[in-house]
């Protein structure tokens, strides 16, 4: 079986970054937005940035950002991915593309069966999608709520490209949530938190090893 790859969202101390990247994590992502207990300014990422070694993809996560917004991040941090966690439009995303040359991950929220449809708007105008729990109405963040969504609505599905498992995991529950989904790619933020936006490097190292580990098959919910 294939590696799992692991996302540790909304970094902003330099030790959770070098615990993530020591234990194996495939991406590492920043926050750049001021709502956020974990957004992180442009020139405190690229500090961080330049600790992350090659191989290491460089997460951004923006909600709904201008041209500007973008001009200003990427100015100053060297990043490898836009995730877009906002209202974004298909056609937004292939607009962001475009602009920033930089291949484009597409938050979708999921509550129940009917935000699936959502999903395949994407076909084709993300590189990536990452499948996070819908926040609840009235929410202050598009994510990082610590809130998860019911798994077996993923269980059969066909993808029709990369995709990401994200919403209230932790490293007790990572990896029944990858068995019940199938997923091979998995995020996390809140979950490996000692306190909102302060990350604990010894759960962000039981979260990849978690995600990692064998799992045994997991019977099918009724």
């Amino acid at each position: 079986m294939d590696r799992a790859r692991v996302k540790i969202c909304g970094l902003t101390e330099r030790d959770a970054l070098d615990a993530a990247v020591a234990a194996g994590a495939a991406y590492v992502g920043f926050v750049f937005f001021p709502r956020s207990p974990r957004n992180v300014e442009p020139p405190r990422a690229a500090a961080l940035a330049g600790a992350v070694p090659a191989g290491v993809a460089k997460v951004g996560l923006l909600v709904d950002p201008s041209d500007a917004d973008l001009d200003a991040v990427l100015s100053a941090v060297p990043l490898d991915v836009i995730q877009l966690h906002g209202g974004e439009t298909p056609a937004r995303a292939a607009e962001v593309k475009a602009r920033t040359g930089l291949p484009v991950m597409k938050a979708v929220g999921l509550r129940d069966r009917a935000d699936l449809a959502a999903l395949n708007l994407w076909a084709g105008a993300a590189d990536q999608v990452l499948v996070d729990a819908k926040p609840p109405e009235g929410a202050d963040l598009p994510g990082g709520n610590g809130l998860a969504f019911d798994w077996t609505l993923l269980s059969d599905r066909r993808w029709f490209g990369p995709w990401m498992l994200a919403g209230g995991l932790t490293p007790g529950n990572v990896a029944e949530a990858m068995a019940r989904t199938n997923a091979r790619q998995v995020d996390v933020s809140s979950g490996v938190e000692s306190a909102p936006g302060v990350k604990d490097a010894a759960l962000v190292r039981r979260f990849i090893a978690a995600a990692e580990a064998p799992v045994a098959a997991v019977p099918r919910l009724a």
